[in-house]
């Protein structure tokens, strides 16, 4: 193939799963500035709400590994259209809700849909890229500019939505946007697939959604119920013993859904650790802004939805020049600097008060998308480095379950440290801000340490291979 026709090829399947990508992140914050109005239509509470958000990422986060290994087993693209047909379908379903449970499961479906479509969207770039650091930077930052941009975009688009439609709509919305991403992906080729590995992983996936779900239950469950409730125990024992039974048998089964072996190769625990602090930081502290927002200040939907508006200003050009520089230095100082200044957009969030004025949030708005725009591409990038090409699917569903895991429990630990009460909100939101200050400030550390500078490509006889 000549150069052309190969950066042709590469420029059809960044276009093709960006959609994907796009799709999967604008369902993670369009429903945020519809919370209330949901609240008072199908009657749920603060605890109804944290489950509409954490059923999408959950259902994400559990099945991103199993969907993973699933597209290097059986095609990647293969996987990555069934995922969008399901994802369509469950939007109708969220669309169509005539109660708070209906919603929920709708939501899981979703889900579902998300964890078949990114573990393979970034699998079909990997494969298109032929596994060339500088390209896949480039493409990557793409990628990741789509999705940050929908993201960012999400209560943008809801609070126009419901301007002049229902809440309903926010879902509907993505009905074309599958169709769309659907036409693009058949014209890019198939994925080489595994034909050495045994049957599919099932006791360790059905072990990781154990863990994950009682995790995630016992942190939202526990505020309305308290520590000491049979359930919430429950949840506690649930997760204290399915996780590490999780470990025991992946280290053990022929073909695990989660390789430990990928842990040994350099940088690729830093860059999932990497990946856990960003998401837990940023989901949670979206969700408790668009309830400061709105609960607070008393904005409308459509309001709240044109104040995230400076968050999706920087985010595309940010996330080009971090492709562009993580292909030129490597991704260490790229993963540095993003950290350090989400670590100062946070903590902006600590001047915010009951009566705070609009503007002084635009400060902390304007450093979110450059830390993340930085940050996020070289971590992707340095995973996708770590392991053989035939591999992608499966460690990029490893970075990105710990990151939706990371998401939901981010959302259920924040949300539990806001109430009702205006005054709570606002304790809430200070005390969020500090915990993500902090760890984010590690984040840094981390990349500093763990990360070589440098280009990383990955050899023939990369440990990650010999296992």
């Amino acid at each position: 193939m000549d150069q052309h026709a190969f950066r042709q090829r590469i420029a059809r399947v960044t276009t093709a799963t960006s959609f994907g990508f796009a799709l999967v992140q604008l369902d993670v914050t369009i429903v945020n500035v519809a919370l209330p109005r949901m609240a008072s239509d199908l009657h749920a509470g603060v605890t109804g709400l944290q489950w509409v958000v954490d059923a999408y990422a959950l259902a994400f986060a559990v099945l991103l590994l199993g969907m993973g290994y699933l597209g290097d087993r059986l095609g990647s693209r293969k996987v990555y259209l069934g995922g969008m047909a399901l994802f369509a379908l469950a939007s109708v379903l969220c669309g169509c809700s005539l109660d708070a449970p209906m919603l929920i499961a709708g939501r899981t479906l979703q889900g579902i849909g998300a964890a078949a479509m990114l573990p393979c969207s970034l699998a079909l770039l990997n494969h298109a890229t032929a596994h060339e650091h500088a390209l896949r930077a480039r493409a990557v930052g793409w990628w990741t500019a789509a999705g940050s941009i929908a993201m960012a975009s999400g209560p943008i688009l809801g609070g126009l939505l419901m301007s002049v439609m229902s809440w309903r709509s926010i879902f509907f919305v993505n009905l074309p946007i599958c169709a769309v991403g659907a036409w693009l992906t058949w014209r890019v080729p198939e994925t080489e697939r595994k034909t050495r590995d045994g049957h599919f992983d099932l006791r360790g996936q059905v072990l990781a959604i154990l863990a994950l779900t009682g995790l995630t239950m016992a942190v939202i469950e526990a505020k309305p119920l308290g520590w000491t409730h049979p359930w919430v125990v429950a949840c506690v024992a649930l997760t204290l013993v399915a996780a590490p039974l999780f470990v025991w048998a992946q280290a053990r089964a022929a073909a695990p859904m989660l390789p430990l072996r990928f842990f040994k190769a350099p940088g690729f625990s830093v860059a999932v650790m990497y990946g856990v602090i960003m998401n837990f930081t940023l989901y949670g502290i979206v969700f408790l802004l668009s309830l400061y927002l709105q609960r607070v200040h008393g904005y409308s939907a459509l309001r709240t939805g044109l104040a995230y508006l400076p968050l999706t200003a920087t985010f595309f050009g940010v996330n080009i020049f971090s492709g562009w520089l993580v292909g030129r230095v490597g991704a260490r100082w790229p993963m540095v600097l993003g950290a350090l200044i989400d670590a100062g957009g946070f903590a902006l969030f600590l001047l915010l008060g009951a009566d705070s004025p609009y503007l002084l949030m635009l400060p902390a708005f304007a450093l979110l998308p450059c830390g993340m725009g930085l940050g996020v591409p070289a971590m992707t990038s340095t995973v996708l480095s770590a392991v053989e090409k035939q591999a992608s699917g499966t460690a990029s569903g490893v970075l990105n379950a710990a990151r939706q895991a990371a998401g939901a429990i981010g959302v259920a630990v924040f949300g539990a440290l806001a109430g009702d009460r205006n005054g709570q909100v606002v304790q809430g939101l200070h005390v969020s801000a500090l915990i993500a200050a902090v760890l984010l400030l590690g984040a840094a550390l981390l990349a500093l340490s763990g990360i070589a500078t440098g280009l990383h490509r990955v050899s023939s006889r990369h440990d990650v291979q010999s296992g």
